[in-house]
């Protein structure tokens, strides 16, 4: 039985934790699931916020963004620190703060694989099935 990591999740910026963020989205997106660098790293980071968030050794072990229109992504934990909460953990922090922030929707795209996850949160998948860096996702968006 996995147990679950005390973690904390922290609203910061690109300038302020580039390093952090790129090391891990590299990991997970670059490394692990082969997206091209230059897909991932699309330049509009500076211009979103971005949640962090730490293991019980105040390391940094998952990341995720939302965009100014309330497009959140780039949703990503290191692979030895999954199935502990840390995901839903950065998810409910970045609702909260698109609520405070009064957009009407969140929006996303999932990979597959992630759609009970979305889901359980709330999030309705929406068209069809496309391919995103040769990976099959569908577009998804909560009401708040």
């Amino acid at each position: 039985m996995q147990t679950k990591s005390i973690i904390r999740v922290e609203q910061t910026s690109w300038q302020a934790c580039e390093s952090e963020i790129r090391r891990i989205r590299t990991a997970v997106f670059v490394e692990e699931q082969h997206v091209p660098l230059d897909l991932d790293f699309d330049g509009l980071d500076p211009e979103c916020i971005h949640w962090l968030a730490y293991d019980t050794d105040n390391r940094p072990v998952g990341t995720g963004r939302l965009l100014p229109d309330g497009h959140f992504g780039r949703m990503a934990v290191l692979k030895s620190h999954r199935k502990r909460g840390i995901g839903d953990a950065i998810m409910r922090a970045v609702i909260k703060t698109a609520a405070a922030e009064k957009l009407p929707e969140l929006y996303l795209h999932a990979q597959l694989t992630a759609l009970p996850f979305y889901s359980g949160l709330g999030f309705m998948g929406y068209g069809e099935e496309f391919m995103d860096a040769d990976m099959p996702h569908i577009a998804m968006k909560l009401r708040l």
